[in-house]
């Protein structure tokens, strides 16, 4: 089977690996669109050829780059009449105008074509995006949703047709491993490296992460023990404010700013950290879609905690911590603990080692993407 993956989120290489975990799969030929980059909230992006083995990746030009609903491919019909495809995997939201691009050149030729969605909010969009969305799940094989709230927002739209609950992509397990070299040096004395990884966005809610330690650092202090380190890792809009916010609570020598790093160079990063903190606050319309952090950090062998935010608590399960969301004391409790308790920390790191191993490999939902192109040609054949 010839499969054709329009996708902008394989721009950064390690996403790359499930393409060719799919591309070691037998009968499918994968070719993969995507733009040659991609600008949202945190920068540019560069398409990464990291993974690349087994299957082609094609670059096409993107126009409206960084308009999430509006961007398209000028020159994808001409490129799918040249491939022919026989099944066509919009690794997009239903909404947009790139995913509309391909139902209706498949539509048209009667090749089937599912799409993919994370949104767990269930939001009515102005003409003409409602209509692109009615148009593409009037057309859908199949639908891949990427977390079980996602799969309800699909059924309240009116999309009727079959639904899987997948991550769009897993974690690489000889990229995200224990025992990497750290990015950086463990400052002396402390109790425990506080680590967050990923946009600068208030939506992440990190002010309310540095709010918990600093609260950690005070009732650590009236103990004699020397409290946490803070390790922030990503850009966005938000680091001026953090960074005043961190000289406010009197955390500025205790928190390091390390920038955006490739995706290839994260376990580095984790490998820094005692802790991961994923403290996401739900706002009017955005709520956590999954939390890719969590499960390269339990890859890497370092413990998490995480907000009940969305899809947070689905994905951590019983192998790391969970707090109530924009609750920083509830957050700082938690901090104390795994301070105090070197014996629960290898634990959790331990089981999330362990959970991501088992159900979020990119090898684990290469299989799962697969059988899913199996059964929709199968069914067209049918």
């Amino acid at each position: 089977m010839r499969v054709v993956m329009l996708s902008k989120a394989i721009v950064v290489g390690a996403y790359q690996r499930k393409l060719e975990e799919l591309a070691r799969l037998p009968d499918l030929d994968l070719i993969a669109v995507a733009p040659p980059s991609w600008r949202d909230s945190r920068g540019e992006v560069q398409l990464e050829r990291t993974y690349t083995d087994g299957y082609q990746l094609l670059e096409l030009p993107v126009a409206l780059n960084g308009h999430f609903h509006a961007h398209f491919y000028p020159r994808l019909p001409q490129t799918l009449q040249r491939i022919q495809p026989d099944l066509i995997h919009v690794d997009e939201e239903p909404y947009n105008l790139a995913s509309w691009q391909a139902f209706r050149w498949a539509s048209e030729r009667r090749v089937p074509a599912l799409f993919f969605s994370w949104q767990n909010l269930l939001k009515e969009y102005p003409p003409p995006f409602n209509w692109i969305e009615r148009y593409n799940y009037s057309r859908a094989a199949f639908a891949i949703a990427g977390n079980a709230e996602a799969g309800q927002v699909l059924r309240d739209k009116g999309y009727a047709g079959p639904i899987t609950v997948l991550p769009q992509f897993g974690v690489d397990p000889v990229l995200f491993r224990p025992g990497v070299a750290p990015l950086l040096e463990r400052p002396s004395g402390v109790s425990l490296v506080v680590g967050y990884a990923g946009g600068l966005v208030p939506e992440k809610g990190i002010d309310l992460m540095l709010q918990a330690v600093s609260q950690c650092n005070q009732r650590l202090a009236a103990e004699g023990v020397d409290g946490c380190y803070v390790m922030i890792a990503g850009a966005g809009s938000e680091q001026a404010a953090l960074e005043d916010l961190a000289r406010q609570l009197g955390l500025a020598e205790r928190v390091t700013f390390t920038g955006k790093t490739p995706s290839t160079g994260m376990a580095a990063v984790y490998a820094s950290m005692d802790v991961l903190v994923l403290p996401s606050r739900t706002t009017a319309t955005w709520k956590e879609q999954f939390g890719r952090v969590l499960i390269e950090a339990m890859a890497c062998q370092v413990p998490v905690i995480g907000s009940d935010s969305g899809e947070i608590p689905n994905v951590i399960g019983d192998a790391g911590l969970v707090f109530p969301e924009a609750d920083p004391a509830a957050l700082a409790h938690l901090l104390i603990a795994l301070a105090q308790q070197p014996a629960l920390r290898q634990r959790l790191a331990r089981s999330g080692h362990e959970r991501a191993m088992a159900h979020f490999t990119q090898a684990r939902i290469a299989e799962q993407t697969h059988a899913i192109y199996q059964q929709v040609l199968e069914q067209r054949c049918g």
